[in-house]
């Protein structure tokens, strides 16, 4: 009996893991699926942690179980929500773009602060396979970890300025831009920012994906 309940308590832990796994997707989006930031980084790992670490520990019960993994989903539905709704958190979150190379020089300075020794920039420089330093325009260090390289041949920078409607002040001085060069450029398109899904700056041009407007009517 004894070992039955044993089973059958490790069943039902790990149906109620899959169960709040699930739940996370669908209330999160399927971010952690290919992490992009910190918060998607850590509910995968700690989801699994808890998991792992409690299904087999009989002293831990269903209920107590259940418990842990709703105060982890309600923590990381909070997380997100403030990271997507809001500059500060996000910065404080996710942190912020850095900008490693530029002209062909490597800022140093900027490359300590983020932690990046010339080791790691090396490595993540022949990963992208970019050119020589000196032909790199910008490298940035993007929230994710990720290099975006932009080489001196490529005909402008591609970067989001705006996202879900909330202007992004680091990117638009990564292409030393203002706010109110953005403002202008949407004005003259017809949007405001919170009309914009997504707002990319490219090949000296401002790309825009609005949100759907049926009565909208593009100016000429």
């Amino acid at each position: 009996m004894i070992l039955q309940d044993l089973y059958l308590s490790t069943a039902i832990k790990l149906l109620l893991g899959f169960i709040v796994f699930i739940a996370q997707i669908q209330l999160t989006g399927r971010g952690n699926l290919a992490p992009n930031t910190i918060v998607d980084q850590l509910q995968n790992f700690v989801l699994g942690g808890i998991i792992g670490g409690v299904i087999y520990n009989t002293d831990i019960t269903i209920l107590q179980f259940l418990n842990v993994m709703i105060i982890w989903t309600l923590i990381v539905v909070i997380s997100k929500y403030l990271s997507n709704h809001y500059a500060i958190f996000r910065k404080l979150i996710d942190g912020e773009p850095v900008l490693l190379i530029q002209n062909g020089q490597v800022l140093v300075d900027n490359a300590s602060k983020a932690g990046i020794s010339a080791n790691v920039l090396a490595d993540k420089l022949r990963s992208t396979g970019a050119p020589a330093i000196t032909e790199i325009s910008r490298a940035i260090l993007e929230r994710n970890g990720q290099l975006t390289v932009i080489t001196k041949e490529d005909a402008g920078l591609r970067l989001p300025v705006i996202l879900d409607g909330r202007i992004d002040d680091d990117a638009l001085n990564l292409i030393d831009k203002d706010e109110s060069w953005l403002l202008q450029q949407l004005h003259d398109q017809g949007y405001s920012p919170k009309q914009v899904y997504m707002a990319t700056y490219t090949q000296n041009h401002l790309i825009i994906a609005a949100y759907d407007r049926p009565n909208f009517k593009p100016q000429a």
